[in-house]
């Protein structure tokens, strides 16, 4: 489930394979180094392996159409030591980010089906997300089911993870949990890569929080590097 973090708590949980949604709420206990495990996946099986000789790439990028909608300034102003982290510049949203390229970051691109009955190794490190200027830091990102979801709290203020549906004032984040490593988040060059995949056919998903999701089947042989792009906007809508 993707699940969406979000600060003076509000979650909105969205149907897209296993997506999951974070809150932060003002004041009470401060979070810090809070922990979030998901689950156990494949603890009772041998988990899979995918041979480096035969393994295959899918890879691409996701673009934008149309004219990217404009951002609002946050006003931070109740929080001043956040709002002063940003400086005269201030913060604006990110709900639509569209790079110099024309691309669109901030897109979670992930494997939906093809992968059977495989099972993966829970990675050991945990994933990181950090609370930064009022700001979740990165706004995007994706956790393998059963590894720690590790919150930090780089602020001088108390922060609140919680799971409340109300309203949020101004922090945003999305974790895409799943039982396997196939997930990319494009970033600054709107580009994304999965792999190492066994040979096989996919359905390849992109979700992007404003424009929802698309879908694309492609099958790759045996060590292939294939391409397949994405076009989220309004235009493409």
């Amino acid at each position: 489930m993707f699940k969406q973090f979000e600060e003076w708590s509000r979650t909105s949980v969205l149907a897209l394979a296993a997506l999951a949604a974070i809150g932060c709420g003002g004041g009470g206990q401060q979070s810090g180094g809070e922990s979030a495990t998901q689950g156990e996946s494949g603890s009772a099986s041998v988990a899979s392996t995918v041979d480096p000789a035969t393994a295959a790439t899918i890879s691409g990028s996701v673009m934008f159409q149309g004219t990217a909608p404009e951002a609002t300034m946050i006003d931070m102003s109740d929080e001043t030591v956040c709002a002063d982290r940003h400086g005269s510049a201030g913060k604006s949203t990110e709900h639509v980010v569209v790079n110099p390229n024309g691309t669109l970051a901030n897109v979670f691109i992930y494997v939906k089906d093809g992968l059977g009955d495989m099972t993966f190794p829970v990675p050991q490190d945990p994933v990181v997300i950090d609370q930064a200027g009022c700001w979740y830091v990165p706004r995007v990102l994706g956790v393998q089911v059963g590894q720690d979801l590790m919150i930090k709290n780089s602020d001088g203020v108390l922060h609140n993870i919680n799971a409340k549906p109300s309203e949020n004032r101004w922090m945003q984040a999305y974790v895409g949990v799943l039982e396997h490593p196939y997930y990319s988040v494009t970033g600054e060059g709107g580009n994304y890569s999965l792999s190492p995949l066994p040979p096989g056919t996919y359905v390849i998903e992109a979700w992007h929080e404003q424009y929802g999701t698309q879908t694309q089947t492609i099958t790759v042989g045996e060590g292939e590097q294939a391409e397949i792009s994405f076009t989220f906007g309004e235009a493409a809508a």
